[in-house]
């Protein structure tokens, strides 16, 4: 039989799940933003090489 009165530790995973969720929408753009960089330094040294 189930338990009356308030849910146990529901708050605290509610809070969990969003603090993990954050932390990997945040590596993501970082890693999103990281292979930009490369992409954009790839490109100029091409460049830069085809001038040379």
């Amino acid at each position: 039989m189930a338990k009356s009165g308030k849910e146990k530790n529901t708050k605290n995973k509610a809070k969990h799940s969003r603090l993990m969720a954050q932390k990997k929408n945040k590596l993501k753009r970082e890693k999103a933003l990281t292979a930009a960089r490369k992409k954009e330094l790839i490109r100029k040294i091409n460049k830069q090489e085809k001038n040379d």
